[in-house]
C-alpha cells in the first residue's frame, strides 16, 4: 500500500470524521481519481507533435494516455473534426496515490517562486483543478529528449460535497495551499 494511503487511513481520516462530525466513516472526502491532461494546439499544423506530448505523460503518470481529438470543425484554427489535439490520463488506485504523493511533495515545490497553491481553484463540487506551465518539473523527463515546453491540466477528483471539506481534505493530504489573506 502506498504511504500517502496509509496516512489517509491513519490520519486524514479519524481527523476529518471528527471535525466535521460525520457519523460515517463513508463521508469523508478521498481521492477519486487524477485526469492529467495536455493539451496539443501544435498538432494541427504538426501531427508528429502528439507523439512528443504521449511520451511525456507515459514518463510523468506510467500509464498509457488516450488520445483526445476535435469534436468539431473551427475553420479559423484550420482544425476538422477528428485530428488529434492531445492527450489525457485518468489515473486511479495506486498509480493516483502515487501521483499525488510526488505532486505535493516533488513537483510543486520544484515550481520557480512558489508560494502554495490558489484556494479558489475548487469548482463548488470538491475538485480541484490546476494548471502546469511545462512538464519539466517532473523528475522523470529528460530535458534533452523534449521537443517542445508544453503545459498541462491535473484535476484532483475527490468524493467531497462542497469546497469546505475538499480544502479541508486537501491540506490534511499535504497539499501546499496558501493562506487565506495572502496575495497571488
Amino acid at each position: 500500500m502506498n504511504r500517502l494511503r496509509e496516512h489517509y487511513d491513519a490520519k486524514v481520516l479519524p481527523s476529518l470524521t471528527k471535525r466535521f462530525a460525520f457519523r460515517n466513516p463513508m463521508e469523508a472526502p478521498r481521492l477519486l481519481k487524477i485526469v492529467v491532461n495536455m493539451g496539443v494546439g501544435e498538432a494541427v499544423a504538426n501531427p508528429k507533435a502528439i507523439d512528443g506530448a504521449v511520451s511525456d505523460l507515459v514518463a510523468i503518470t506510467g500509464q498509457k494516455p488516450v488520445v483526445t481529438r476535435a469534436g468539431k470543425s473551427v475553420a479559423t484554427y484550420k482544425l476538422r473534426a477528428g485530428m488529434q489535439i492531445g492527450a489525457k490520463v485518468t489515473l486511479r488506485g495506486e498509480r493516483m496515490y502515487a501521483f499525488f504523493d510526488k505532486l505535493v511533495n516533488i513537483v510543486l515545490p520544484r515550481i520557480r517562486d512558489f508560494r502554495g497553491m490558489s484556494r479558489s481553484s475548487l469548482d463548488g463540487r470538491g475538485n480541484y483543478a490546476l494548471g502546469l506551465r511545462e512538464q519539466l518539473v517532473f523528475p522523470e523527463v529528460n530535458y534533452d529528449k523534449i521537443d517542445m515546453v508544453r503545459g498541462m491540466d491535473i484535476v484532483i477528483v475527490t468524493t467531497a460535497k462542497n469546497d469546505e471539506h475538499a480544502l479541508a481534505f486537501l491540506e490534511e493530504m499535504g497539499m501546499p495551499l496558501r493562506k487565506e489573506g495572502a496575495a497571488a
